[in-house]
């Protein structure tokens, strides 16, 4: 089976991020990028599939600047076979949108032919949780999201999936071709060893456009401003119940 793993390029989670002076967005000048975790989550489920035996080749896929590069190889460097870079922006403050990303996906799913597809749920970036939705709905596809577990029946035929939900655990059974999305405790990713960083460098990575592929990822919204939360108020120390009560009631107003 072949499985596929969309990346993105994202601020490291370890950075704090901060806002341009003009409101026009996140400042990303000399900022640490990395790969999205919930990605990491699912290129080492590829890899442990394949490990099983499950799977025989993973095609890891990313969307955006040149700069993914440096992202398609540490998936390179995890274990994943060869790579794709879609080009679809010149600026790195240019993000594409999900609906753009999934048509984008799509016409390279079509090409490829994956038995599965293993997204993260979401890009720390922007939180959307979308695109991997939206790819299933697109390709007509069975979906799994939030996966805690993952199983890959011998006959690939179907996979039974461990959801996390609000009154615990649900377990799922999809038919193959399928979407499935990852939550964090799926697994822990790996590192990459420094031998396997230098073979990536020799490993497969195409280049292809959105006309490449006929897409259009023209915006669809419009950022009109980007600002910081407002910091958090100190504390104040009450002296007894009543006192906690007359200010919760009186100033927080949520009694």
């Amino acid at each position: 089976m072949k499985v596929l793993v969309p990346v993105k390029r994202v601020i490291d989670y370890n950075v704090k991020v901060r806002v341009r002076r003009d409101g026009g967005g996140v400042d990303l000048a000399n900022v640490k990028m990395s790969m999205n975790p919930f990605d990491e989550i699912a290129v080492e489920e590829a890899i442990r599939m394949r490990e099983a035996g499950t799977a025989e080749e993973i095609v890891a896929v990313s969307i955006g600047v040149k700069q993914n590069q440096e992202t398609l190889r540490t998936a390179l460097a995890m274990g994943a076979d060869r790579a794709i870079l879609v080009v679809a922006a010149d600026d790195v403050h240019t993000d594409i949108e999900p609906l753009a990303v999934a048509k984008l996906l799509k016409a390279v799913i079509e090409s490829e032919q994956p038995g599965l597809v293993i997204c993260g749920k979401q890009a720390i970036d922007n939180d959307m949780n979308a695109t991997g939705q939206m790819l299933a709905a697109l390709l007509r596809w069975p979906q799994a999201t939030f996966a805690s577990g993952l199983d890959v029946k011998p006959d690939d035929s179907h996979a039974m999936v461990t959801r996390e939900v609000d009154g615990g655990l649900q377990r799922v059974r999809v038919r193959l071709p399928a979407i499935v999305t990852v939550d964090l405790r799926l697994n822990e990713p790996r590192y990459a060893s420094l031998p396997n960083i230098m073979r990536a460098k020799r490993k497969p990575l195409v280049e292809l456009t959105p006309e490449d592929l006929g897409v259009d990822v023209t915006p669809r919204l419009t950022i009109q401003t980007t600002q910081e939360p407002e910091g958090r108020a100190a504390g104040v120390r009450v002296a007894n119940v009543d006192e906690l009560i007359v200010k919760l009631r009186d100033e927080a107003g949520v009694i």
